[in-house]
């Protein structure tokens, strides 16, 4: 993967489904440089969950919404970096596809 960021926020329930799909997959993934996991907190699964129930796709998408949104601290939302942009909803949040050009560095 090619990218300008310094740093990738990867939230924790991303890994679980990426295992899930693929065994050992996650496995992989903690040994990569500049990532940065996202843990699950109690009002964060409340949220997650909501997002799951109201159609917003599986867990792992939904925390990847929930992470990415703005916050009083960071007013700025952060970008999903996805192999498949279309899971996410235009206008709440900007899914960039991973092997988009413009991400070389």
């Amino acid at each position: 993967m090619k990218s300008p960021f310094q740093h990738l926020l990867v939230p924790v329930l991303c890994l679980v489904e990426a295992e899930i799909k693929d065994e050992s997959a996650a496995q992989a993934v903690p040994a990569l440089p500049s990532l940065v996991f996202k843990a699950l907190a109690a009002t964060t699964a409340m949220v997650v969950a909501a997002m799951v129930r109201d159609g917003f796709g599986g867990q792992g998408s939904a925390h990847a919404i929930a992470a990415s949104l703005p916050t009083p601290v960071r007013p700025q939302p952060h970008l999903i970096l996805t192999a498949d942009p279309e899971l996410y909803p235009p206008g709440i949040v900007v899914a960039v596809d991973i092997d988009d050009p413009r991400l070389e560095p």
